[in-house]
């Protein structure tokens, strides 16, 4: 982080008796505030404070998902702004600070994993679970097919989401998000706690099954081993934390062809045809392995389409062949 960012956080921190993180979040709320007051800007801002400087990305949702797109500024622009921020924009965002310290304080961490207590269950199966200085509700549909729970229970989820309902925080929770999967793994195994491993993709079928797609930048590493440890060992633990999940652990490749094939594992596919205008590829497996390619209920090949971003088809090497064949005499006949 910026030397001066810093000591400007810490004071401001000691002189209003705000926990620094909720004056961090308030001055980059402000820096991103001014940016987009000064770039006429309609999409949500996400600032990072490094060493470098100030990095500033526009945030687009896509589903559930969030993706970050660096903001294409210079940097005496952003230090402009941010400058003119801190003494303007910033003081007001304290003072909303000071009001709404609670909320502030879960905003920051939304997207990250909390633990609570089970204080009640509603009707229709949503949980009341006490955070501490506040409540959030763990709806039904975000919680694991099968689970179930009872007042005074110890629950662990993702603070999926931070909002004010008529002026009030709503906090949700979630244990069936992908997300929830990768922060167990980013607290539970030292290396990708420290991005010793990245862990680029993640889908799930909640309680039941899961794939993970790992990569290390030091090439000795064997991400997978270190990621599921001896016997299982590391991924045990997160697997029970699931209720069970099945989760299967792949070594993640720039190769898109070999990334498809890796994600159909334990299936070994034999062949492979990419369409790229159509996002699908059509995939050959021996046929004594076609059940185990598309999994029950087609998990398998689900799970490996939501990790890869590809529909894939999966046929019988015979198939394949004579799809092959039949797309050959169109092509000469045509």
């Amino acid at each position: 982080m910026v030397a001066n960012i810093k000591r400007l956080i810490e004071q401001v921190a000691k002189e209003k008796d705000l926990p620094e993180r909720v004056v961090e979040y308030a001055l980059k709320n402000a820096i991103a505030i001014a940016i987009k007051k000064d770039k006429r800007i309609r999409d949500a801002l996400d600032i990072e404070f490094t060493h470098e400087g100030i990095r500033v990305y526009v945030v687009k949702k896509k589903g559930r998902r969030k993706d970050k797109l660096p903001l294409e500024i210079s940097t005496e622009d952003v230090n402009r702004i941010a400058a003119f921020a801190a003494k303007e924009e910033f003081l007001s965002e304290l003072e909303r600070a000071e009001r709404e310290r609670g909320f502030l304080e879960y905003k920051e961490l939304e997207g990250e994993v909390v633990t609570g207590i089970v204080r009640k269950v509603l009707e229709g199966g949503d949980l009341l679970v006490d955070l501490g200085k506040v409540e959030a509700v763990l709806p039904r549909r975000e919680q694991i097919p099968g689970e179930r729970y009872q007042a005074g229970d110890r629950v662990k989820a993702l603070l999926l989401d931070v909002k004010k309902l008529k002026g009030e925080p709503r906090l949700i929770l979630s244990r069936t998000h992908p997300l929830f999967l990768q922060r167990l793994l980013e607290t539970e195994i030292p290396e990708v706690a420290e991005k010793d491993i990245e862990v680029k993709a993640t889908a799930r079928v909640p309680g039941e099954r899961a794939k993970v797609a790992v990569h290390a930048q030091d090439m000795k590493m064997d991400p997978v081993g270190i990621v599921v440890g001896l016997r299982g060992s590391r991924i045990q633990p997160i697997s029970s934390e699931l209720c069970g999940e099945k989760i299967d652990v792949i070594r993640w490749t720039e190769d898109e062809e070999e990334f498809i094939r890796r994600s159909l594992s334990p299936a070994q596919p034999t062949a492979m045809r990419i369409i790229p205008d159509e996002e699908r590829v059509e995939v050959a497996v021996p046929k004594d392995q076609l059940s185990l390619a598309i999994g029950k209920r087609g998990i398998n090949v689900k799970l490996a389409h939501k990790l890869t971003g590809w529909h894939i088809d999966v046929m019988s090497e015979e198939d394949f062949e004579k799809l092959s064949e039949l797309r050959q005499q169109e092509e000469e006949s045509g």
